[in-house]
């Protein structure tokens, strides 16, 4: 199960709700300091801490300027704070489906509302009448007669009162009454969904620089707080529930930290977890592979309060590079103290989740609040690659104003964060009516090196990958070679990674006075992130192109099917370099286009050849469409068959007058 989307606010500096769409695996929140970025992550905490300790507070919480007038109804009708939407794993919804009788569809929705009082609400659209169904087949013809009419389960007992029943029937219809006293809910299909789906929502885990390691801690002043806790949770800050969360680790209990002469054990317990987290710390920390963490337990009266009573826990840094110098572990670099600390953080919380370890698959979504702000630009991206192996697992979503905690191929995942003037914190994934000072991050994150290697020219064509800039560079040389006019030669094809990022980049750098012009596949309607890019007039219409426009001679400039520009060879021509390309896992096999399913798109024809007649040409299923340009352009055709020729003469045609007419 994963969190598609939250509706959030009135909450602290979002004045109104915000709604967010949130990615499958890893969320960017991107703003200046003080736009909101962490004000969205505690909303999301506190609507369901994985460890029950944050909770909302209305005093806290709710937006100052409202806050008098909303106490006032807090009681009899607390506020909204959150709406979060969730989606089930297919896997999820055949369990559902299979236990229940219920027919949910694919991609199943349903939303939790988080209100002030920390109430919920559902909303769960579950349709009974399957559930009706599957109930009557267990009847008698006698019985299924007389419940005909029935809408609800609830409605089943009434309409049998009168009918002749089998033993059986009452069998079933006892099992139905007991199911129908479960719950007070109008629909108890609804009830049974959710109580089936629940255990498996998502919870959240929040960790920000407050919660790293300090580098001395009195071990009685703790097991005093510890206890003192119990009633009171004000007694342990961050600090002091990072140490614990290392004690825990180690199996240390409060007794333990209070029983003399357990010193040299405790400290051997403590090493040997520091030991571990030190492994994995250096699975993703490249930036000194000689730092390790050393611990040591002794007793200083001569120190401050509280250090001078009893045993101190001391955390420091050595480094091997140094001759083994250590240096207090609150003192060294900011960067390995929070990889360290969070691993600490994360594992205790897990292994609190689910003692027996048996429950390690949970998903959780985490919530990291500047994660890596201290690190190197080199060591950021070692923290990406970390935070990608977290993603494996859970969600993640974390906030930055970093260019380098961007990964500039995937800007679809980066959602802006602003502080407007009047309205509050606002949130949004629309990069074009942005500050320029948030979108900052995202300009520096494409990068020096996009800058100068992708767009070294006046004029550039944006395309999705590196087949289209294969296939348009050597049809243009064919035509070239023939005399024909292919592309125009100070023309730059630039392959942009995929739609999401043609828009990015149009958006980013389309106002440097570059020239662009863009050429995309057609999935059979028109792009909406490229139809706001021309309605807000950051790209002109007449520059933007779908193959599907170049596809049918007799419809040039009119988009048609659902097309790739695979499909502008004719299907033959495609066939013969698909054919050499996987020659080997084909075994002889020479396709024709008479053998593949019907179909707009060549490619798509292709995958589903292959899938039906078991064949494998890549693990992840399909294959690869580089690998098919590759080998055109290794061997190309020493002509085009007429159709072909026409196409690409049509398409080449129109993107130089473009570029001619500017």
């Amino acid at each position: 199960m994963i969190l598609v989307s939250a509706k959030v606010g009135p909450f602290r500096s979002m004045n109104s709700e915000q709604t967010v769409e949130i990615d499958p695996t890893v969320t960017v929140f991107v703003g200046m300091n003080e736009a909101g970025k962490t004000v969205l992550l505690k909303a999301l905490h506190k609507s369901s801490d994985a460890v029950g300790e944050d909770e909302f507070d209305p005093v806290d919480d709710y937006p100052r300027k409202d806050l008098s007038s909303y106490l006032k109804q807090h009681k009899t009708a607390p506020a909204t704070a959150t709406v979060l939407t969730y989606e089930l794993e297919e896997s999820e919804v055949g369990a559902a489906n299979e236990a229940l009788k219920t027919k949910l569809p694919s991609g199943y929705r349903f939303a939790v509302t988080h209100k002030y009082d920390n109430t919920i609400q559902l909303s769960l659209p579950v349709d009974e009448t399957p559930v009706i169904q599957a109930f009557a087949k267990t009847l008698s013809s006698d019985a299924q007669t007389a419940m005909k009419e029935a809408k609800t389960l609830r409605a089943i007992p009434d309409l049998l009162k009168e009918a002749s029943l089998t033993a059986e029937d009452n069998a079933a219809l006892a099992s139905l009454n007991t199911r129908l006293q479960a719950t007070k809910w109008p629909s108890v299909s609804q009830w049974e969904v959710w109580s089936h789906v629940q255990a498996n929502v998502p919870k959240f885990l929040y960790f920000s620089d407050y919660d790293i390691l300090p580098g001395k801690m009195n071990l009685a002043d703790l097991a005093q707080r510890a206890e003192a806790a119990k009633n009171d949770p004000k007694q342990l800050t961050a600090a002091h529930r990072s140490v614990l969360a290392l004690l825990r680790m180690a199996d240390i209990s409060m007794e333990d930290l209070v029983s003399p002469g357990s010193y040299e054990e405790l400290k051997a317990k403590i090493e040997g977890v520091s030991i571990s987290l030190t492994d994995q710390v250096m699975e993703f920390w490249k930036q000194n592979e000689d730092l390790e963490v050393e611990v040591d337990l002794k007793a200083d009266p001569t120190d401050a309060v509280p250090f001078n009573n009893g045993a101190n826990l001391y955390l420091r840094i050595k480094n091997r590079r140094h001759r083994g110098v250590s240096t207090p572990f609150d003192q060294r670099s900011r960067g390995f103290i929070w990889f360290f600390s969070f691993l600490v953080w994360f594992d205790s919380v897990q292994h609190q989740l689910d003692p027996s370890g048996k429950s390690a698959g949970k998903k959780l979504i985490l919530l990291l609040d500047e994660p890596g702000l201290a690190l190197h630009a080199l060591a950021q991206a070692d923290f990406l690659r970390y935070i990608d192996r977290l993603a494996q697992d859970h969600q993640v979503l974390y906030t930055t104003h970093s260019p380098f905690m961007i990964h500039s191929d995937r800007l679809h995942q980066v959602r802006l964060v602003e502080d407007q003037l009047k309205v509050g914190t606002v949130i949004s994934s629309n990069l074009n009516g942005s500050d320029p000072r948030t979108i900052f991050p995202l300009q520096a994150a494409l990068g020096w090196t996009i800058a100068q290697n992708l767009f070294i020219s006046e004029r550039n064509l944006l395309v999705e990958g590196p087949s289209e800039l294969i296939y348009l560079q050597v049809v243009s040389s064919l035509f070239d070679a023939k005399g024909t006019p292919g592309l125009r030669a100070d023309l730059t094809i630039v392959p942009t990674g995929g739609l999401d990022n043609v828009a990015t980049f149009v958006s980013l750098l389309g106002a440097s006075g570059l020239k662009l012009a863009v050429l995309h596949d057609y999935k059979g309607s028109p792009e909406q992130k490229l139809a706001v890019l021309v309605r807000d007039k950051l790209l002109n219409a007449k520059s933007l192109f779908n193959v599907s426009q170049f596809r049918d001679e007799k419809k040039f400039g009119q988009s048609t099917t659902p097309t790739d520009i695979e499909d502008l060879f004719t299907p033959s021509l495609y066939l013969k370099y698909f054919n050499a390309t996987f020659a080997k896992q084909l075994a002889g096999r020479e396709l024709n286009e008479a053998d593949l399913p019907a179909g707009d798109r060549i490619v798509r024809r292709l995958e589903k050849y292959v899938e039906a007649n078991g064949i494998s040409l890549r693990p992840s299923g399909g294959f690869n469409h580089y690998a098919v340009a590759s080998q055109f352009a290794s061997s190309p055709p020493k002509s085009l068959d007429v159709a072909t020729s026409a196409r690409f003469a049509a398409l080449f045609g129109a993107i130089n007058d473009v570029f001619d007419a500017s």
